[in-house]
């Protein structure tokens, strides 16, 4: 049985559930594969932490819910929950430190 690892994320209204398990390293926003979801700012802003980590996600399922809220804030809540699901995954400190040097709202909620 491999891990899993459950995260949230929150920006204003906005919630975002992520579940990681071990896998091939697709992410699905509302069952929606991440390369089609949303707008092309949206998708930039959900993949900031994956860009500051490469290949960070190699071999890892990502499955997020979102709801409420308006579509930045969820991109946000999104960004959180994947930023907090890497940081838990790997347990590793320098990662964090990447990401709180970065943007302290990868890892902290409003």
């Amino acid at each position: 049985m491999g891990k899993i690892i459950n995260t949230s994320g929150k920006r204003r209204t906005a919630v975002a559930r992520a579940t990681l398990k071990s896998g091939s390293g697709r992410i699905r926003i509302n069952s929606i594969p991440l390369e089609i979801y949303g707008t092309e700012l949206t998708r930039l802003k959900i993949s900031e932490p994956l860009l500051l980590v490469p290949n960070a996600l190699d071999g890892v399922d990502a499955s997020i819910d979102v709801n409420g809220g308006g579509i930045m804030g969820q991109a946000e809540a999104i960004r959180t929950a994947i930023a907090r699901g890497i940081v838990e995954w790997y347990n590793d400190p320098q990662i964090k430190d990447v990401y709180i040097a970065y943007d302290r709202t990868l890892l902290v909620n409003d």
